[in-house]
């Protein structure tokens, strides 16, 4: 089986470094969401709740919820650049969920016990920038790669290459 991709044996590709750079982001902005002084009114940081005071560089509106949302995400995206389908699929699932997110956070009632991840206004528009963002990311370093990111040749036969004849 061949590849038409000129990587060496194990090397990522760029879906994959893709998804590992913005799963790192994730960790380390969850990771920073515990850090006192980096978020600033760290004494008001509730578990999950639209009370919370507490905000990531002095913008961002988060919770401990929130903080570990951020985590998880990061972790799966580190997981998911093993593969460049896993990678994509990261991507554009990480990024649909964004814009949810968004439209989430533009209907709610920041004041309401609904907003419970919490969200403000700086969060709706860094959730739409990262939605679009992280689906464009999938899209555009996987375009004319079948979506996988690898091309096989098969010589049209459908077998990977492989010649099947006695």
């Amino acid at each position: 089986m061949t590849t038409n991709d000129a990587r060496p044996a194990g090397a990522r590709s760029p879906v994959q470094r893709a998804a590992q750079a913005v799963g790192l982001v994730f960790v380390l902005v969850g990771l920073l969401g515990f850090v006192p002084g980096i978020t600033t009114n760290y004494g008001d940081l509730q578990f999950a709740s639209h009370g919370s005071g507490a905000k990531l560089l002095g913008v961002f509106q988060v919770s401990i919820l929130h903080n570990l949302l951020h985590l998880l995400l990061g972790v799966l995206g580190l997981a998911l650049a093993r593969t460049a389908q896993a990678a994509r699929a990261y991507l554009i699932g990480g990024g649909l969920v964004y814009l949810v997110l968004w439209v989430y956070g533009l209907v709610v009632d920041h004041h309401s016990s609904a907003n419970f991840v919490p969200l403000n206004n700086a969060d709706n528009w860094l959730h739409l920038f990262l939605g679009l963002g992280m689906i464009a990311l999938a899209l555009l370093l996987t375009r004319g790669r079948g979506g996988a990111g690898t091309h096989r040749a098969t010589g049209g036969r459908g077998d990977g290459g492989a010649n099947l004849a006695p």
